[in-house]
């Protein structure tokens, strides 16, 4: 076998692992460094997944990839989710949407305000995603920082009577009515079409739900997807969301990401809600992202 052969053969079952898990000091997150994504054994995925499920965000450092290889590397922790706005999917591939602050011609390149509240990406599906992938492209010198909470924090530390006011309850989720809300403050947010609002109709999930694999329990409502808690008059339910989430953004509860060139982030979409302020349009911020699908809640 030649060098070169060795070089491109990827690990077998038996190889040590040859990249680290550094977990922050911090409420969530972990970094990974000396990590090749295309030379990962399927030890290897396993292993990340497990560094997901238990550190909520992983960090990869320094992937220098292309679109297909983030594609392909997405793949081997499940289905993917192609978003209903297809206006900004990298072209070729619409697995990927982009997000960015970039007008070219007059028109934006990708989702300009795509964290402008906190959210758990894709909630609004039957099945909400697992995790996302976003791969750095472009990094303003200053701001577009993305902001992280631990909802397994965030349900553990409430109060016992909230407990018990949530317990068994379910709320909707909804891509309409946060998209339309985010339309009026946005120029770049045309109508949906209907077939657009027809591909994502509101869905029913637990506010509080249990994680496939790891068995804790987590808040699963946001500022962004969820409208109302059903079963409550929308004075209380107002109320209540509005108490969740100010107890979930706590400072001690949130892990700030500075990115560097060429991370990629990976999120637990089932532990974390997150939030990305809209970076001013002269700081060019362009980043690609996949995402997993996950499971029904329970």
């Amino acid at each position: 076998m030649s060098s070169a052969t060795a070089l491109l053969q990827r690990p077998t079952e038996n190889d040590k692992r040859d990249f680290s898990i550094l977990p922050f000091d911090g409420p969530l997150g972990a970094e990974i460094t000396g990590l090749d994504i295309n030379l990962t054994s399927d030890r290897d995925i396993a292993e990340l997944r497990a560094a997901l499920v238990k550190h909520s965000v992983i960090v990869l450092r320094d992937q220098r990839i292309t679109p297909e290889e983030h594609v392909a590397f997405s793949r081997r922790f499940g289905p993917l989710q192609v978003h209903v706005l297809n206006r900004f999917h990298l072209k070729h591939h619409p697995e990927i949407m982009i997000v960015s602050n970039v007008v070219e011609n007059g028109q934006p390149i990708g989702l300009v305000d795509a964290g402008a509240d906190w959210h758990s990406d894709l909630s609004y599906m039957p099945r909400p995603s697992l995790g996302s992938l976003l791969h750095a492209q472009e990094l303003p010198p200053e701001q577009g920082d993305t902001q992280f909470a631990n909802m397994f924090h965030a349900y553990d530390s409430l109060p016992a009577e909230v407990k018990k006011t949530i317990e068994g309850r379910r709320a909707v989720h909804s891509y309409v009515y946060r998209y339309r809300r985010l339309q009026a403050l946005s120029p770049w947010r045309v109508d949906l079409t209907q077939k657009q609002i027809d591909e994502v109709p509101d869905v029913e999930h637990p506010v509080v739900r249990t994680h496939p694999e790891s068995g804790r329990k987590a808040l699963f409502v946001s500022e962004g997807f969820t409208s109302h808690i059903i079963g409550l008059p929308k004075d209380e339910s107002d109320a209540l969301l509005k108490l969740l989430h100010e107890h979930t953004v706590r400072a001690e509860n949130v892990y700030t990401h500075k990115w560097r060139p060429h991370d990629i982030v990976f999120w637990d979409n089932r532990s974390t809600v997150h939030y990305a302020p809209i970076t001013p349009q002269h700081l060019r911020r362009t980043l690609y992202r996949t995402t997993v699908e996950g499971d029904v809640p329970f």
